[in-house]
């Protein structure tokens, strides 16, 4: 578990100390951790009441333009897996009428996969109308690392799975989300069964450019 207490003020933290952690590496280290673990690899347990409200929490430290708390997530239990496994199954049959019963099976089971589920949403309509949607998207996909590095920190692998059924009505109607909410992905998170090789990260020279410079590939 990578959680080292935090200093107590900012002016302590500031203050080279050589008893406090090297938070720079402690910090590169789980960021570099974090790997995505598909849903079909995590299996029980999941994390429990404590530890997913550590998660949760962690989703608060993420920036806020305005305080509106643009985004939220709504937790899936099993008991709900059924109706979310029907809505799957609904949707991919209003996109192709033609879908086998093998296929909506496929679908279905996409609901029972995670050891703890959420869906997180986002909301374009609440507080300042001046934050748009772009800001609250950002806001909530950091509250989404947050989320994915506490999972990481704990011990546990975690996904991040979306697809069309995300904008079907059938979803919208199970989750109740208002009208100007959009589900944006959900969120699996459980205990890693196996992993596949971690994929190779790109070089900072791949997304980092200077104004005022030609970009090596232009």
């Amino acid at each position: 578990m990578l959680m080292p207490t935090r200093p107590e003020s900012v002016s302590d933290a500031a203050t080279p100390d050589a008893t406090l952690p090297d938070w720079s590496a402690m910090a590169g280290e789980l960021i570099q951790a974090r790997q995505t673990v598909l849903p079909k690899r995590l299996g029980a347990p999941a994390p429990d009441p404590a530890q997913q409200h550590a998660i949760l929490s962690a989703a608060g430290a993420a920036p806020d333009h305005g305080q509106l708390l643009p985004w939220r997530f709504i937790a899936v239990p099993h008991p709900q897996r059924d109706a979310l496994a029907d809505v799957f199954a609904q949707s991919l049959r209003e996109r192709d009428a033609s879908a086998t019963p093998e296929q909506l099976e496929q679908a279905r089971e996409k609901a029972h996969r995670s050891p703890w589920l959420l869906l997180a949403v986002v909301d374009a309509e609440r507080g300042d109308p001046e934050v748009d949607l772009l800001e609250r998207t950002l806001s909530a996909g950091c509250a989404v690392q947050n989320l994915l590095l506490m999972a990481t920190a704990l011990g546990f692998g975690s996904a991040l799975t979306s697809g069309k059924a995300l904008k079907s009505e059938p979803l919208r109607q199970l989750f109740k989300l208002g009208p100007g909410e959009q589900a944006l992905c959900f969120v699996s998170i459980g205990t890693v069964q196996s992993r596949r090789k971690p994929r190779a990260r790109p070089a900072v020279a791949d997304y980092v450019s200077t104004l005022g410079t030609t970009p090596p590939d232009a």
